[in-house]
């Protein structure tokens, strides 16, 4: 844990096709947890969908990710404005951790870990087995924390895009090595 603190806030890969992204986040646990868990709010950063907390509960997440800065930056050609995929809920224990069925992936699990004052984040999806969707997972889930992030710090955020766009080009130089 401590390496990929040290690499933070690159996401890095734990196994050949998950990545786990770690970041420390402003708390308390049960404010980053309702950006994660409450629809309007996750909107802000991720995707919006309301979110039943129970083992089995469906949910359509639906990105519209032109909304979650100003200026929205550059998207790139082949990128809709919008986007939405149905995910179950696997595992829950409020506040602390939260698994979905992601696609033809593993799964995305958020867990939150409190650390004095602040919220460790580690979020983890499991099994991208192609590698140009790996890359862009990883440059996308690093660009929607950065959003995260900045909504709990009360700051302003990159312009996603153009975030999005750079950190693909880092994740491919650092997925070469």
């Amino acid at each position: 844990m401590t390496d990929m603190l040290a690499d933070a806030p690159y996401g890095v890969l734990t196994e050949p096709a998950t990545l786990t992204v770690v970041r420390v986040l402003p708390g308390p646990i049960e404010r980053v947890w309702s950006y994660i868990i409450d629809g309007a709010l996750r909107r802000q950063w991720l995707a919006a969908g309301a979110m039943e907390e129970k083992v089995g509960a469906p949910v359509t997440l639906t990105w519209r990710n032109d909304e979650l800065t100003d200026p929205p930056g550059e998207r790139p050609e082949g990128m809709g404005a919008e986007h939405s995929m149905t995910c179950e809920v696997i595992e829950i224990d409020p506040p602390r951790k939260l698994v979905i069925s992601w696609g033809s992936t593993g799964g995305v699990t958020f867990t939150l870990s409190e650390k004095g004052d602040e919220v460790l984040l580690t979020l983890v999806h499991k099994r991208v087995e192609d590698p140009a969707v790996l890359l862009n997972v990883s440059a996308g889930w690093h660009a929607h924390v950065d959003v995260l992030e900045a909504k709990l710090r009360g700051t302003a955020a990159k312009p996603h895009w153009d975030n999005w766009a750079q950190l693909r080009t880092a994740y491919a130089e650092r997925f070469a090595r």
